[in-house]
């Protein structure tokens, strides 16, 4: 098929969509319950009612390359425009040409200075403490080299395509996850809201971890490092355990039924953790874009220090060769494809609405293709580089005791890094300096994501809420850094650990994935792919092609399911140290899991309660979904010709 007639197609498609939206118009420019699509972003620009466009350009904002700053072209007579603009006719060789000046009282949306800015923001969130700790154990327990077979079989049809579904959104509607489901399906506006309480969720343990970093680096400021000696009061038989036990205390309870009492070395240092925060977003993206210049380049820094050092240290060949041997037997297992799905889908960190959020300060056209694909492939080359700084000096460690990688190796989690590292480097030369430059570098991942994963939450709430939230933003943030402080409370008691667990396992996990499976659906099937393409096309000039349009589709979807289907029927067996969780406590974090997602089917009875449409209307939008997939299987293969 050339490629006239696959432009036919295209446009015979848009029309067939144009169809779609029939009947789906409300008086006084409200929405009917059918419009769960909005109308096509740059191409509409203020309804009667003097309304914002779709993609949050006000009417004096360019909205594509044919459109001029605040005017507008027309036949007709002289106008007065709805946002109190004024009109001219202008006879042009027998044509009468209106133009119409627009002035918006709408604040500008605010934009990051520079394109690095946004890159590094990006970069920060997505390489966070995961790639350190959680991707090198998961490949050696999974084959070593053989897993990245499916750990990039599953970032190329899974990860990459979800990672630059939500930059384009967030570019092209320029809003958070909250107010950018009034232009795509607003049924599924509590996908939104279940965002900002698993953000929430997160920030009530997350910054805990660098609590603990703090401390540990607060303690290197000396020539001996604590956890190197035997002499201490807290040191048990088990040496290894007794490394973090004055840290976290965690011998003074005896579980999640007893805590005990709040530690305040660590609520003090969560506390400056925390003001740091505030002080790094508080303005917006105009000072969180200048602090991750140093939070996101300074790990990179640190990283090759570490590997450098590691490299040099006896042993060091066995930790790679451990780390990196192919053990293709292992990708029979389904345990493998599961860890590698889980492992790209967390390490992206799609639908926890920073994606949206950042790419929504973006210029309406940025090439945001070209920074998905290059933030992702940063991200999974830092995962695999931090696997050769942690497997060297494990091998030093093996080398030091004379026993096997695997049995050093056995931990995992912050366990790694605040226990097995930790020792190591008490055991090198210099060991004061490489402590502090480590324990900082955990730090600065730390506070990237945190600083996203806010920025998340600020985007979306001030979007919603503009009027009354957007002038009063550093109150806003105040207050938000205030409650996850009280929330993570839990987390600085004695047995705060077994908190985070809790938290880590249960709270975020399964609700995540389960939300931006709902998200796909709803912008492929719903929203329509072939709208979403062509949304992506008048901001990059170029159509997605047949790969891209697959994925979003059918892959994604598939690639989403696989994972919450495999932790249904695989429950991970929960335990920390010697504890073991007891039943009740998995009823605990699968109820903690379900607080957020259940604001979705909430809102979905609450819109269908408040919405005004018939029957037939409702049968109109459940169809939706049918009618885009039946376009879509039709232009694939006409595309792929």
């Amino acid at each position: 098929m050339d490629k006239g007639e696959n432009e036919g197609e295209r446009d015979k498609g848009r029309e067939e969509m144009g169809e779609v939206e029939e009947g789906t118009q409300q008086e006084n420019g409200r929405l009917m319950l059918v419009d769960g699509l909005a109308e096509k972003g740059p191409k509409s620009l203020t309804s009667s009612s003097g309304q914002q466009v779709s993609n949050g350009f006000t009417t004096s904002t360019p909205q594509s390359p044919r459109e001029g700053p605040g005017t507008a072209a027309s036949s007709g007579g002289t106008a007065s425009g709805p946002g109190g603009g004024t009109g001219s006719s202008v006879p042009l060789g027998g044509l009468r040409t209106l133009v119409v000046q627009q002035t918006s009282l709408e604040r500008p949306r605010e934009t990051w200075s520079k394109k690095m800015d946004f890159l590094l923001s990006v970069i920060g969130y997505a390489v966070d403490l995961g790639n350190v700790w959680r991707f090198p154990y998961i490949c050696y327990q999974n084959g070593g080299g053989a897993f990245l077979l499916p750990y990039l079989l599953m970032a190329v049809f899974g990860g990459v395509p979800l990672f630059y579904m939500e930059l384009a959104l967030g570019q092209f509607h320029r809003s958070g996850c909250i107010s950018i489901w009034k232009h795509i399906c607003p049924i599924f506006k509590g996908i939104g809201f279940a965002i900002c309480i698993i953000a929430l969720y997160i920030a009530f343990y997350y910054n805990t971890i660098m609590a603990w970093a703090l401390y540990y680096l607060l303690s290197s400021f000396r020539p001996t490092l604590p956890w190197s000696t035997c002499s201490n009061s807290w040191n048990t038989v088990n040496l290894h355990v007794s490394r973090i036990r004055q840290v976290l205390q965690v011998h003074l309870s005896p579980g999640l039924h007893q805590l005990g009492s709040v530690s305040w070395q660590l609520a003090l240092c969560l506390l400056f953790i925390f003001t740091i925060v505030y002080f790094s977003i508080w303005k917006g993206v105009k000072t969180s874009g200048k602090v991750v210049w140093v939070t996101a380049t300074f790990p990179y820094l640190v990283l090759l220090v570490l590997l450098i050092r590691g490299a040099t240290l006896p042993g060091a060949w066995r930790g790679v060769v451990f780390y990196l041997k192919p053990d293709w037997q292992k990708l029979l297992s389904t345990t493998v494809w599961i860890d590698a799905a889980a492992q790209i889908f967390f390490s992206l960190g799609p639908g926890f609405g920073v994606l949206l959020a950042f790419a929504s300060y973006n210029p309406f056209h940025n090439n945001c293709y070209k920074d998905a694909l290059v933030t992702s492939s940063v991200n999974c080359l830092t995962s695999f580089l931090s696997g050769f700084v942690i497997f060297t000096v494990l091998g030093y460690m093996a080398e030091m005791r004379h026993q096997d990688v695997d049995a050093v190796a056995k931990d995992a989690g912050p366990s790694l890094l605040f226990i097995i590292y930790a020792e190591a480097i008490a055991n090198m030369p210099a060991a004061t300096f490489f402590s502090i430059i480590f324990f900082l570098m955990i730090i600065m991942l730390g506070l990237d994501s945190t600083f996203a994963g806010l920025e998340g939450v600020i985007t979306a709430m001030l979007d919603e809420f503009p009027q009354t939230l957007v002038k009063r933003r550093e109150w806003f943030v105040f207050g938000l850094v205030c409650v996850c402080y009280l929330g993570a409370l839990s987390t600085l008691t004695y047995g705060g650990a077994f908190v985070v667990k809790l938290f880590e396992e249960y709270a975020t996990g399964p609700a995540v994935i389960t939300v931006v499976l709902l998200e796909v659906i709803a912008v492929s099937w719903f929203y329509g792919t072939n709208r979403f393409c062509n949304d992506i096309e008048e901001m990059l000039g170029f159509y997605p092609g047949c790969f891209w349009r697959v994925c979003w589709v059918a892959i994604c979807p598939c690639f989403l399911l696989f994972i919450i289907i495999s932790f249904l029927a695989f429950p991970p067996e929960v335990r920390l140290f010697n504890y073991h969780y007891p039943p009740w406590t998995t009823v605990l974090g699968y109820c903690i899991g379900v607080s957020s997602f259940i604001c979705v089917p909430a809102y979905m009875v609450y819109h269908l309660l408040n919405a005004k449409g018939t029957f037939k209307q409702v049968q109109h939008l459940l169809s939706l979904p049918f009618r885009n997939l039946r376009y879509q299987a039709r232009l694939v293969p006409s595309a792929a010709l």
